[in-house]
């Protein structure tokens, strides 16, 4: 597995936000979202046995971990590593942009897809994972304009997903008020919630590794 780094913070997003986490960042990703923030996870990495990861995790102290990228679906050893985790006692999320079938992921872990609106110019039009949410999964949003909000909710109620599972909508950071968005929200009467990028009013929207 090629990994970009591995580091212990606060979890900044969806419904953990402000939780101590242990991060693992994988290299690697076949979208290319205008906002992105993680671009240096596209190639390169360290090779990583799975042992080897586990060993590492070990020597922090939270039991939190969340697997990220890049985009993790793309490392053929994901479930197997997640079956691992569980097993050692960790609870775990995975974070994917949603448009590779996560079926494969084991039951027990927190799937956190990114539903990926038009203007981030990387769109979903499969929904692969939609049709079969897990009651521990959850759907992250990030929106960069009202179209965007407008386009995610039409999404949400097709697939009839409120209720299901918790939904985030988030402002791309600099390109939408949050205000604006708070306002979207109580407009349309969705069942859902609006989340920050808390790590980013922590230590800044450039900084890596936190």
């Amino acid at each position: 597995m090629h990994v970009i780094e591995i580091f212990e913070s606060i979890q900044g997003e969806t419904t953990h936000a402000g939780r101590p986490c242990v991060f693992v960042r994988f290299a690697g990703c076949n979208l290319r979202c205008r906002y992105c923030d993680t671009s240096y996870a596209f190639q390169g990495g360290t090779r990583m046995e799975r042992a080897q990861i586990l060993a590492t995790l070990g020597r922090f102290k939270s039991r939190f971990v969340t697997l990220t990228g890049g985009e993790p679906l793309l490392q053929k050893e994901l479930p197997a590593l997640c079956s691992d985790l569980l097993a050692a006692g960790w609870e775990v999320s995975v974070e994917t942009h949603g448009q590779l079938d996560a079926a494969a992921i084991p039951p027990g872990v927190h799937r956190i897809f990114d539903l990926k609106t038009p203007g981030s110019g990387a769109e979903d039009h499969s929904f692969v994972n939609l049709r079969s949410v897990r009651p521990e999964d959850e759907l992250k949003v990030v929106v960069t304009s009202e179209a965007d909000f407008g386009w995610a909710v039409e999404v949400v109620r097709r697939f009839e997903l409120e209720g299901r599972l918790p939904i985030v909508f988030s402002p791309a950071f600099g390109a939408v008020e949050s205000r604006e968005l708070v306002r979207w929200l109580l407009e349309v009467g969705l069942e859902a919630r609006v989340g920050l990028q808390l790590h980013k009013y922590i230590w800044g929207s450039d900084v890596t590794g936190v």
